[in-house]
């Protein structure tokens, strides 16, 4: 990465916001050396006022298949950023709404396809805004690239064979949704409109919210302190550790904090999440709290 530490540091997977504000000159040039993607829910965010330089993903249509509920292909997700001027050598800066949630999900596919020269925005859009930085209306447009991704690499993806299996080993299951979500007590936070037909949560999963990833301001933890968080709920760096959420994106953040932040081994997110595996028949189920030995299915 261009005046910063190498990948080698895999600690070394954010950015703070005075590093890119430095270099906004070039995130504005067509030089394909950076480039900042901010990745949305809702795109008016994007339209509002975006970094400058920075190109606009839309998380529903951009990086979900339209017809099969799933990731994009490898060429499908190559053509996408190479539309935006990326090449395999670029470094990708992601940023986004609710606390980089779509973001981390962006760059999960980016490690999935084998783009190693890829970040976070430490406290994503809202930090960015707040603390008054520069945006923009200006939507910028850059040069195709051809882009060639390395992958696919299954070791940071999950399948529903994958959560059984875990069930009786000794992975963890990390359930990254509300308190309300794990217990069964509603299937989906309030207006979304995509869910299971069975709530709870994965046999033997804890409760590891997503937002205590995060302080106040968006802004991740530190090191210890997300560290101490995790071990003191038995997830732990010897283990192999599955992370899901609702349909992928909120666990995509856990995986990034895990396997990113804290160097764990071996995270994989499970990005079918509780839309599939609450719609499965015959897959186990349980409710309540997470000591709870009672279960459907």
């Amino acid at each position: 990465m261009t005046g910063h530490t190498t990948r080698t540091e895999r600690s070394d997977a954010l950015v703070p916001p005075e590093w890119v504000a430095e270099r906004l000159p070039e995130a504005r040039s067509d030089d394909p050396s950076l480039r900042l993607v901010e990745v949305d829910l809702n795109t008016a965010f994007y339209d509002e006022g975006h970094l400058p330089g920075a190109v606009g993903l839309d998380w529903r249509s951009d990086l979900r298949h339209d017809r099969r509920r799933d990731v994009p292909s490898a060429r499908e997700f190559a053509d996408l950023l190479g539309a935006h001027g990326i090449t395999e050598e670029t470094t990708v800066v992601a940023y986004g709404d609710n606390a980089n949630w779509f973001a981390a999900h962006f760059y999960w596919l980016l490690r999935y396809y084998g783009h190693d020269d890829a970040y976070l925005l430490d406290g994503g859009r809202g930090h960015w805004v707040e603390s008054g930085r520069p945006t923009t209306t200006q939507v910028p447009s850059f040069t195709p690239r051809r882009y060639e991704p390395a992958g696919p690499f299954e070791h940071v993806r999950a399948y529903r064979d994958d959560v059984r299996r875990a069930i009786d080993d000794r992975t963890a299951l990390v359930d990254v949704r509300l308190p309300e979500e794990f217990d069964g007590t509603v299937v989906a936070p309030p207006g979304m409109d995509e869910f299971a037909q069975r709530g709870g949560h994965v046999p033997g999963a804890v409760n590891v919210v997503w937002s205590e990833n995060v302080r106040p301001d968006g802004r991740f933890r530190s090191a210890d302190e997300l560290a101490a968080r995790y071990r003191d709920r038995g997830v732990t760096p010897d283990r192999s550790v599955v992370v899901y959420c609702r349909i992928g994106e909120r666990s995509s953040l856990t995986w990034f904090v895990l396997s990113e932040l804290l160097d764990y081994p071996s995270v994989r997110n499970y990005d079918g999440s509780w839309t599939e595996w609450g719609n499965l028949i015959g897959a186990p189920v349980e409710t309540g709290e997470a000591d709870s030995d009672d279960r459907d299915g």
